[in-house]
């Protein structure tokens, strides 16, 4: 099955309710959907994907030389040649990262690279606050409510943050994880990937890994652990992953609107009827559940919700 492809200029014309049908469809059915004419100009989407192939040419050098994950791989593919059985690299991931955010120094190299990122990262935020506007309408929020609880009542600003990822060509892919199967912590995820080379799989509710494909120009959304606990399961986060391969650098930007890390997250909506829980999620602080989560990214997301919520109630 294809992930959905939504146009999201249709919330602005006649199709308005068609477009709020099928994004709810996206959020409950896969909790991955991409969006195409987002209002942000192809223009600017072409600068990004040029300053961060760039800005990855030299930091190419580095990745083949001293990523933790090219050197075990190197390790066990001579242990394989020397008649040992093949095994798969644990633990790491075949990924070059690195993050950009206000309050943190920037690649000064390309010289344009600073300038068309923050001009990227200021139309993305507009669109991620355009889209919980459109997630509240949806669950019967009040308007600016997730905002509201993201910044702990307007005390904090919502965490922005943009990592910036490419998975280079891989000799055997099938020893070692472009990224490793995982939900994402936070709130609502915003990624512009590759168009040409392809390789994030998202877990469908079927139990099938399905391929996010790629489509130019496209972001695709998917929501994060704290959208699930606010609509109390209703929009779960999805397991997603990346694959290893052997052909192509996939080029991979993904931005993320997070709560405060004094924030409280909790439900905001009854537990549907049909959610298959015993009841409504957890409370707890955003700071508890990341402090967990850095720990446990790779494991099931339920008993980081017990975890957060078990230190919670010893500060209460």
């Amino acid at each position: 099955m294809a992930i959905p492809v939504i146009d999201f200029s249709r919330l602005d014309g006649d199709e308005r309710a068609a477009a709020l049908a099928e994004i709810a469809a996206g959020f409950e059915e896969w909790g991955f959907f991409q969006l195409v004419n987002t209002g942000i100009p192809d223009e600017l989407l072409e600068r990004v994907k040029k300053v961060c192939s760039d800005c990855y040419k030299l930091r190419e050098e580095g990745f083949n030389g001293s990523n933790p994950a090219v050197k075990a791989l190197a390790a066990l593919v001579e242990q394989e040649g020397e008649g040992l059985a093949p095994r798969k690299v644990e633990g790491m991931d075949w990924e070059d990262v690195f993050t950009l955010h206000d309050d943190l120094p920037w690649p000064s190299i390309p010289p344009t690279f600073k300038e068309t990122m923050m001009e990227y990262r200021t139309e993305l935020k507009k669109l991620a606050e355009k889209l919980l506007g459109v997630m509240e309408e949806l669950l019967g929020l009040e308007e600016g409510q997730t905002t509201k609880v993201f910044s702990k009542d307007g005390d904090f600003e919502p965490f922005y943050g943009t990592k910036v990822s490419h998975y280079p060509p891989c000799p055997r892919p099938e020893m070692v994880d472009g990224l490793r199967a995982h939900t994402d912590a936070g709130g609502l995820i915003l990624l512009f990937q590759d168009d040409r080379v392809g390789g994030l799989q998202v877990l469908g509710r079927d139990g099938r890994w399905a391929d996010v494909q790629p489509v130019e120009n496209a972001i695709v959304i998917n929501t994060g652990d704290q959208i699930e606990v606010m609509s109390n399961g209703r929009y779960k986060s999805a397991w997603h992953r990346v694959l290893a391969t052997r052909d192509g650098n996939r080029r991979s930007i993904a931005s993320f609107y997070n709560p405060a890390r004094a924030a409280t997250i909790a439900p905001a909506i009854p537990a549907a009827a049909d959610s298959g829980t015993d009841g409504d999620y957890p409370s707890f602080s955003f700071g508890d559940y990341m402090e967990v989560y850095i720990k446990q990214k790779f494991q099931d997301k339920e008993p980081r919700f017990a975890a957060a919520a078990a230190i919670k109630n010893m500060v209460d």
